[in-house]
């Protein structure tokens, strides 16, 4: 029996083609990519704007002692130390003693409250993003020895209470400010961008 072939076919391997309406056009795409890119935008705006302000409060607390963790007439202000309360209060940990040390001690307490001023203004303003990285993640991690997650028990033989033997919300905010530094978040709602094209920080990348 002969096989007619239909006079337009031809033999051999041929790729699929899609019909205009049943695949997405390339405008189409392109919307979809730009509305998640603003989307992602913002929403590291909006975590940057609130982890700023934690720090940023912190300082202005424990400055003025308006009376939420820092007692009204306790601030740094009114004479307090920053630094006494918490690390007087060590009771874990391989650095327990030497915290014991530093607590109240003048060169502490402004390292402290500098660390929490910078790192709270660069991330609202979102200028010096990567400084705040570096600056916010040495904090956090000798906040972190200081609390010392991984103890059972303080040294006087009582629970610790710690509820992760490894994470907590200082490593939590550690990542978060590296997060917002690698993905250049103060662009959107910030003076990321006018930052960036200053002289000295387009010579020294590591100033955004």
């Amino acid at each position: 029996m002969a096989v007619h072939e239909h006079p337009h076919r031809t033999s051999g391997f041929h790729l699929p083609t899609f019909r205009r309406n049943g695949s997405a056009s390339e405008g189409d795409v392109t919307a979809a990519d730009t509305a998640t890119t603003t989307v992602r935008a913002y929403a590291f705006a909006s975590l940057r704007l609130l982890t700023g302000f934690v720090f940023l409060w912190a300082f202005l607390d424990k400055t003025f002692g308006f009376g939420y963790a820092t007692p009204s007439g306790k601030g740094w202000i009114d004479g307090g130390s920053p630094t006494k309360g918490f690390l007087s209060s060590v009771a874990a940990g391989p650095m327990e003693s030497t915290f014991h040390d530093w607590a109240g001690a003048g060169w502490a307490n402004w390292l402290f409250m500098l660390g929490l001023l910078g790192i709270g203004v660069a991330l609202v303003s979102g200028v010096a993003l990567r400084l705040a990285a570096v600056a916010g993640t040495a904090m956090m991690a000798l906040m972190w020895i200081a609390e010392w997650p991984p103890a059972r028990h303080l040294s006087d033989g009582t629970l610790s209470m710690s509820t992760n033997p490894f994470a907590d919300y200082h490593l939590i905010y550690a990542v978060v400010i590296i997060a917002l530094a690698a993905a250049g978040a103060g662009a959107t709602w910030g003076l990321g961008k006018v930052w960036a094209k200053l002289p000295i920080v387009r010579d020294h990348t590591w100033l955004r």
